[in-house]
């Protein structure tokens, strides 16, 4: 998935390596996503550092999280997870082995100038097993669930962009 943003990487970037439940949220469906915290509308300094390996949470209690797995500032900001099913708990397929059931994916956020803007774009990649049960699910929940939240996503960073860079509101 792909969307154009109204600014330059160097203005997208800070929004989107401040991401994360204990941080700035996903700017998405915050009452799915964020625990119904809403997330940043601003760029928080706290939030700005962040490091290949570093965890951010990706629900509320912190119980799951994504790795940082790629960053290249201002370009690539790749998170992976791993997670055993059905208990939801994280492992680290660098130190543990895979369990017998499990989903492993990543989200890559990739930005492209495109003149004065910048080209998001999106990449998702997952593999799971038993595939049997896996499979279906993907298909009938996760992609559907990810195309919402994705497009929510980018709609309110759209959004945040135009205000951060024209000082006002801009369409929601």
């Amino acid at each position: 998935m792909a969307t154009t943003l109204p600014a330059p990487p160097s203005t997208v970037w800070p929004w989107l390596v401040q991401m994360g439940c204990d941080r700035g949220g996903w700017y998405s469906w915050d009452r799915l996503d964020n625990g119904g915290r809403p997330s940043a509308d601003r760029i928080v300094a706290a939030w700005q550092s962040l490091a290949v390996g570093q965890r951010l949470a990706s629900v509320p209690s912190g119980r799951a999280w994504f790795t940082v797995a790629v960053l290249v500032p201002e370009r690539t900001l790749v998170l992976r997870d791993d997670t055993s099913v059905p208990s939801g708990r994280p492992f680290d397929p660098t130190n543990e082995r895979a369990p017998r059931a499990f989903v492993s994916s990543v989200w890559g956020f990739h930005l492209e100038p495109a003149g004065p803007n910048t080209r998001l774009i999106v990449r998702t990649f997952g593999r799971s097993r038993p595939r049997v049960l896996t499979g279906p699910t993907d298909l009938l929940f996760w992609e559907p669930a990810h195309f919402v939240m994705q497009t929510r996503q980018f709609r309110n960073l759209r959004t945040r962009l135009r205000r951060a860079v024209t000082g006002h509101p801009g369409r929601p």
